[in-house]
């Protein structure tokens, strides 16, 4: 009698072409970072750029560019906005205080 659950270890993936482990460098001020989302938040790329510690206060505003995006896009996020992630992607993150 075949063990039934060794066969199930033995399955293809159940959907094949979609890597949820793909690995995406992409280039934060300068410095490369790697994610697996295949797409990244405002919020995200705030806390990759600062190692989760952003500028904070009443006047700091947080400007973030980006380029090599998919088609070569380049543009601006703005807070509450996402981007779809391409490898070798690159990411401007400049806080400035507006007092």
């Amino acid at each position: 009698m075949e063990n039934k659950n060794e066969e199930k270890g033995k399955e293809e993936h159940p959907h094949p072409g979609h890597d949820h482990d793909k690995k995406y460098t992409i280039i934060i001020n300068g410095r490369p970072k790697e994610v697996t989302s295949k797409e990244l938040t405002y919020e995200e790329i705030v806390n990759l750029a600062y190692d989760n510690n952003p500028p904070t206060g009443p006047n700091v505003v947080i400007t973030i560019t980006y380029a090599k995006a998919e088609g070569n896009r380049q543009g601006t996020l703005l807070p509450e906005q996402s981007v779809k992630i391409k490898d070798g992607m690159v990411f401007n993150v400049k806080a400035t205080d507006r007092s």
